[in-house]
């Protein structure tokens, strides 16, 4: 293009759209600006292009553990799973043992992270995920103990923030847990909202060891702090000022991350916070006029004000690892469980499983557990390789969290009375307790979804958005208005070509969309294709006609969120079946999630489309991409009975898809392993069942009269109902009781209830 025609071009167009989007597009806060500039850009910029690179996802080299990392699992992880009794830890202890906590620092379980050189275990993202999964089978209280130190927290900010002098004091005694970290950020005005953050720093001269030293003289108040109670150090998260000027970078310096002994004189270790009868420790940490030298700052005076910016990029991993690893150890066990149940517990002389009404329950249950494993494997994987994803570690956390509450509420439906007693036999309670923690926790879900999945993602992502709301911030105005007039143009030539492109694929129904070459089902990716670039058009439609308003819209910017995560979560399902050869059992799994996954793209399409409020566009992107209308298909009930058989029949598949769990080995009276010990048998003696049904008999013992089982046969069976009788009973306890007219306190003395009615009547 010449330089006449782009002058042209730039005064006479350009200029005008410049002035238009300043007041249209959205403005950012410094919170934002610094949350989204942190972390990286991965497969969510393929996914806004409209045009994702398939076999560039398919050519990632799939999460493996190192020799090391496997021995690891292995061993240690082994060994703790079973040294934890989780009822007793929440029932009686309200801790881990002794035993287990020394046993955590021995093995070195907090310095998983921390390199080699500094006395850690040096392991990989993909190792931290599995031993955080493994470990959450056997007590999600355990799983977050190992996850903390591991995750947000002094240990990996030291890693990428400290200076030499803080990593060489501190990682080797965060690695050996001689130290036990906790972060301090939640506050009781601020969780969220960050900037309203009222924990304050004041640059200040001040005594420490006995001198007078220039330092930061600190009020805070946080609560909800994950090992809080048991914490030797503290990540602060604080605002910092310097009223005197002694720092010369004027009186506001912003959030700042400093070191903290929980011993510094001033600093208050707060009563236990009980988060819904988990146990894990957690509680309120306080100072009041505590001095801290400048150099307990992380990263030095180098970093003060980067505080914000530290916890995004740190959270970009965190998010993507802890949580998710729990989420999927929760989905995974419910689907291993609630399938043997489902097998063993009958009912109208029918194992439930084989109801229908079971089923579909069972079905969900096993795409869940697929699902949810396939994204973790895949988001770890792109860790390993050195991406910071901050989009995908919002949709991995809060999508990750609501599937496996759904996951632990269809399990509790099926389960029945055996899951709601509490006790040592139920493996479930603690589970659905727990439920709603990792909902709430590390950005709760609703903000998750309504403001960052997409809202963030939109501007971080997208080819050129931030790109054209960088030049339009810049405060030399013609620099930036020839930023804006290459950006704004070029994504004009994308949108028009993405349009074309969303067309020809929504009136082929999908048949004319790309699919990676020698892939399977390609009918499926496919649709991703066709998917994808709709989702880009109604993203730059969405923009263009609602600017900064779009940041309002929460309900809108939820239900594009949502797209954006199915595309990603649909993704990752096909690329472990890649991964893992194709094995052909798993096709209904693809089948069924698919189903799922395009009617829940269906339903969010629809509900954007439906309330837009530019009429215009709604109508344009429904003829372009839906012509036929929007999809809203519904796996058929032969998919849905071959997932639910797979939970039900011990076989090397149920193992795949539920893999690396604690089930109680190495335990006495483990309700699990009870579980799994009834399953095995009542499945070995199928054919005993047969002839039994066949012979149109339910009593054991007249089968053995009339010569229709063996004397083996019936012993086996009576040994069988004497597993399922331990599976299928609950626990009681001996409790002090109020009579109802006394209004005394009494306990059973072994009477009969008509004696103890004739007693109350006199």
């Amino acid at each position: 293009m010449g330089a006449e025609h782009m002058s042209f071009r730039r005064e006479k167009l350009t200029r005008p759209i410049f002035k238009w989007a300043k007041g249209v597009l959205p403005q950012l806060s410094a919170t934002e600006s610094e949350a989204i500039g942190a972390g990286t850009v991965w497969w969510d910029g393929e996914l806004f292009s409209g045009n994702p690179d398939w076999a560039r996802l398919l050519a990632m080299k799939p999460a493996r553990l190192s020799p090391d990392e496997q021995a690891f699992m292995d061993g240690p992880v082994n060994t703790l799973c079973a040294m934890i009794d989780d009822w007793k830890l929440s029932a009686e202890d309200h801790d881990l043992s002794r035993e287990v906590w020394d046993f955590m620092r021995s093995q070195k379980f907090f310095g998983m992270i921390i390199p080699k050189e500094y006395g850690g275990l040096g392991f990989s993202h993909t190792a931290h995920s599995e031993v955080v999964r493994k470990v959450s089978s056997a007590s999600v209280a355990a799983g977050v103990t190992v996850m903390v130190p591991n995750s947000l927290g002094p240990g990996e900010l030291m890693v990428h923030f400290g200076t030499q002098a803080q990593r060489d004091h501190w990682l080797p005694r965060l690695a050996d847990g001689r130290e036990i970290p906790c972060f301090g950020l939640t506050s009781a005005e601020a969780g969220s909202d960050a900037a309203a953050m009222t924990d304050r720093g004041v640059v200040a001269y001040g005594q420490h060891e006995g001198q007078e030293v220039l330092g930061i003289r600190l009020n805070f108040a946080k609560r909800y702090i994950t090992l809080g109670p048991i914490a030797t150090v503290m990540g602060l998260a604080f605002k910092l000022f310097d009223p005197e000027n002694h720092l010369k970078r004027g009186a506001s310096l912003g959030i700042t991350v400093a070191l903290i002994p929980t011993t510094t004189p001033g600093v208050t270790v707060g009563d236990r916070h009980v988060p819904l009868s988990t146990y894990f420790q957690n509680g309120p940490l306080v100072g009041e006029d505590v001095f801290i030298p400048m150099d307990w700052i992380l990263g030095g005076e180098a970093q003060i004000g980067q505080g914000w910016t530290m916890l995004m990029t740190a959270l970009a991993a965190g998010r993507s690892i802890s949580l998710p690893s729990q989420s999927a150890a929760g989905a995974a066990y419910c689907a291993r469980v609630t399938g043997a149940y489902a097998r063993v517990r009958q009912q109208f002389n029918l194992p439930i499983g084989q109801f229908e009404g079971i089923q579909e329950p069972l079905a969900q249950l096993a795409a869940h557990a697929y699902q949810i494993d396939a994204a973790r494997r895949l988001t770890v994987a792109a860790l390993d390789e050195g991406h910071r994803p901050s989009v995908i570690s919002a949709i991995m956390k809060a999508h990750a969290t609501y599937r496996m509450r759904e996951s632990v509420d269809l399990a509790m439906d099926v389960h029945g009375g055996k899951a709601i007693m509490d006790g040592p036999k139920n493996y479930l309670g603690n589970l659905y307790k727990s439920v709603p923690i990792g909902i709430t926790v590390e950005g709760a879900n609703i903000l998750t979804r309504n403001l960052m999945i997409y809202g963030q993602g939109a501007i971080r992502a997208h080819p050129y958005l931030l790109k054209e709301m960088q030049a339009l911030a810049d405060p030399d105005a013609e620099k930036g208005l020839d930023a804006f007039d290459r950006h704004f143009w070029a994504h004009a030539r994308h949108a028009v070509v993405n349009a074309a492109r969303a067309t020809l694929r929504g009136w082929s129904g999908g048949l004319a969309a790309p699919a990676p070459d020698g892939a399977a089902f390609t009918g499926h990716w496919r649709q991703l294709s066709r998917y994808s670039a709709a989702f880009a058009l109604l993203s730059d439609l969405a923009l263009l006609t609602l600017g900064g308003g779009l940041k309002r819209k929460e309900m809108l910017s939820a239900r594009l969120g949502d797209i954006l995560a199915e595309l990603y979560l649909l993704a990752a399902a096909l690329k472990r079946f890649e991964d893992e050869g194709r094995p052909e059992a798993d096709r209904p799994i693809i089948d069924y999630i698919f189903a799922k996954g395009l009617y829940r793209m269906g339903v969010a399409f629809n509900g954007v489309l439906e309330n837009l409020p530019a009429r215009w566009a709604a109508l344009t992107v429904r003829l372009l991409c839906f012509p036929y209308g929007i999809p809203l298909p519904a796996p058929t009930d032969d998919v849905i009975t071959e997932l639910a058989e797979i939970l039900m029949r011990p076989s090397s598949q149920r193992d795949r898809l539920t893999p690396d769990l604690y089930l109680g080995e190495g335990r006495e009276d483990h309700a699990v392993a009870d579980l799994e010990a009834a399953f095995e048998r009542l499945s070995a003696a199928a054919s005993i069942d047969r002839k039994m049904r066949e012979a149109k008999l339910r009593d054991p013992q007249a089968a053995l009269d009339q010569g229709i089982i063996t004397a083996a046969d019936f012993g086996e069976l009576a040994e069988i109902r004497q597993a399922v009788a331990r599976v299928v009973a609950v626990d009681a306890f001996a409790m002090a009781r109020v009579s109802p007219i006394s209004g005394q306190h009494q306990r059973d003395d072994g009477r009969d209830g008509d004696e103890r009615r004739a007693d109350a009547a006199e």
